[in-house]
């Protein structure tokens, strides 16, 4: 993809300095551009860059005043952020387009139904009754479960696996090897100390505008559904139990583990390596910091956490604090109580000589 200066600059709704005709055909970051990158500017900290990248347009602040001179062709624009995010999803849908095409090494079912404008890569499988909406990607070794139902404009990278009767929303993104739809975690401890297994009859359900991340598995319920709402964002490495629920714009970083029935709540941040038991429920958007653990629900919306078992954050940073110096505040401890104990016997000594 190849893209002019005063394309971009009407694209984004900013205004040009420097060269209209000036060409681009990939971003990069300011420090490593080369001719025919784009970069951006939105940290004054790395402001001296500007002055010698050779990027042949830069992306700035409407208010940024260079102190030297700029090779590069500026663009000014309200958000350097968004205006980035734009630009960022117009080259990743043209790497992105592959065309609409059934490779003849997929297998796709008789009664399987796929829309119009969407490809299915080298070696997919696709299952009886399987559903696939307009205008989406379906990479290599896709495989598509029975009866499951695909939304318009998603896209599904290599080796995700879509599991029976499992339903995806309209443009979500799965990535390399996410597991949507394989059994919770369901055994019936015996009296002769084995396990049976309880069959897990139920779903996932993903709502629209869901991005899930790579090898992050997410369980079909046991009866009902595994909801993951609208508009939520799930990192790599993550396991969703089942009967579980992410709530709508919700967050998670990697390695997050939410056990079975536990639901979270909107706008929550979730960082990685945080853990839930199960049947919590979690109050709109609250805030764990990362390795923390919890054990019990969350009341208060807007609420930080930070530990395990998780509590207040700003609780916590004083605790820690106090934590760091427990070694030094042992040894004050042990001489003020010798010196108790050496005070004692004087006064017990006094009084024997009154």
């Amino acid at each position: 993809m190849k893209v002019t200066a005063a394309q971009l600059a009407q694209l984004l709704e900013g205004s040009l300095d420097g060269d209209p005709n000036a060409t681009v055909s990939r971003p990069a970051r300011i420090e490593e551009a080369g001719e025919g990158d784009f970069a951006f500017l939105d940290n004054i900290r790395y402001e001296s860059f500007a002055y010698t990248t050779k990027a042949s347009i830069l992306l700035v602040h409407r208010s940024f005043q260079p102190s030297q001179p700029v090779s590069a062709t500026l663009i000014r624009v309200d958000d350097v952020r968004s205006s980035l995010a734009l630009l960022l999803q117009k080259f990743d849908t043209e790497n992105h387009t592959n065309g609409a095409a059934i490779s003849e090494q997929a297998v796709v079912h008789k009664s399987a139904k796929i829309g119009i404008g969407t490809s299915v890569g080298v070696f997919a499988v696709i299952e009886e009754g399987a559903v696939i909406g307009n205008n989406c990607t379906i990479y290599p070794q896709v495989y598509i479960g029975r009866n499951a139902h695909i939304g318009d404009g998603c896209r599904l990278f290599p080796g995700v696996r879509i599991h029976f009767d499992c339903v995806i929303g309209e443009n979500c993104t799965l990535h390399a090897n996410a597991v949507i739809g394989a059994d919770g975690f369901g055994f019936a401890p015996q009296e002769d100390k084995t396990w049976k297994k309880v069959p897990q009859v139920g779903n996932v359900v993903i709502e629209n505008d869901v991005e899930i991340g790579a090898c992050t598995c997410i369980d079909r319920a046991a009866i009902g559904s595994t909801v993951i709402r609208q508009g939520a964002k799930l990192d790599n490495l993550i396991h969703i139990a089942h009967n579980a629920e992410v709530g709508r714009n919700t967050a998670l970083a990697a390695q997050v583990g939410v056990a079975g029935s536990t639901r979270l709540g909107e706008n929550c941040q979730i960082g990685g390596q945080v853990g839930f038991a199960g049947h919590l429920t979690i109050a709109d958007g609250t805030r764990i910091q990362a390795q923390s653990g919890l054990g019990s629900s969350v009341e208060k919306p807007n609420t930080a956490l930070f530990g395990s078992p998780a509590i207040g954050y700003k609780d916590f940073i004083r605790s820690h604090v106090v934590f760091k110096h427990l070694p030094e505040m042992q040894k004050k401890v042990l001489e003020m109580e010798k010196k108790l104990k050496e005070l004692n016997e004087r006064v017990k000594k006094d009084e024997q000589k009154g």
